[in-house]
């Protein structure tokens, strides 16, 4: 008992901020933080309304487009936690446009979101205590998905992660904690067809979480759990060899 309350108090009345919360994952996420005690803001390219909230839904919604990350400057601010989650699955679509589209959704926008919540942090003289930036990256990182666009921007972002890992020196480290989230294929509106359940992806991304794990890995792969540590080892010791230089 004093396991779980010490557990639910981690998240109580910390603001977390959800992109892409109107999916499966988001969705389950926000129902998942908000019964800890945590106070959930769903940030959304759809149209919605704060009249119409429910208690298996974020505390409050914010909508927003890629290319418009300045706009959530306000919403940052007040954030203990950030979870970019929003991405598209363009499927075996090649074209140009597709492409151009995965790209820019899945690791562009999150990348300036995740500049720009940094740049709000570390220039914050008044910093009381640790932040958190969480990326859903995906196993696409690391082996075939059966969507080129997705594997690429997938792929692209992770790096981005890893070399973002790297370069935040000590003090930085202890302003801002960045997770990177690894997950397997889960049943969702952009894969129907995925193994995991959702509601289970996404309290296992919470418990893992409480046990301070930056690299959070939710798989029925078991390779998985092996690659993705040495691949992250790897670009380390290839990024920290450049600095040197």
């Amino acid at each position: 008992m004093k396991k779980e309350q010490s557990s639910s108090k981690k998240w109580d009345k910390r603001r977390i901020g959800i992109t892409g919360a109107n999916g499966s994952l988001g969705r389950s996420l926000a129902y998942s933080l908000r019964k800890k005690g945590a106070y959930v803001i769903g940030i959304t390219h759809r149209s919605v309304s704060n009249e119409s909230e429910s208690k298996e839904g974020p505390n409050e919604w914010v909508s927003w487009k890629c290319g418009e990350e300045s706009y959530l400057d306000k919403t940052l601010e007040n954030l203990d936690i950030l979870i970019l989650n929003h991405g598209i699955n363009p499927q075996a679509n090649i074209n140009s446009q597709d492409l151009n589209e995965a790209l820019e959704i899945n690791a562009l926008s999150t990348w300036r979101l995740i500049q720009r919540f940094e740049d709000i942090i570390f220039n914050d003289g008044k910093v009381t205590h640790q932040r958190e930036i969480w990326v859903n990256t995906s196993e696409a990182e690391i082996q075939p998905a059966l969507s080129p666009g997705y594997e690429i921007s997938k792929r692209l972002i992770g790096q981005l992660v890893s070399i973002k890992w790297s370069n935040l020196n000590q003090s930085q480290r202890k302003i801002l904690k960045l997770r990177k989230l690894v997950l397997g294929p889960f049943k969702s509106d952009l894969n129907p067809l995925g193994i995991l359940d959702v509601d289970f992806v996404a309290n296992q991304i919470i418990r893992l979480a409480q046990f301070r794990f930056d690299l959070i890995i939710v798989s029925p792969n078991p390779l998985t759990y092996l690659i993705m540590p040495l691949s992250e080892t790897l670009r380390f010791l290839y990024y920290l060899i450049l600095r040197k230089n």
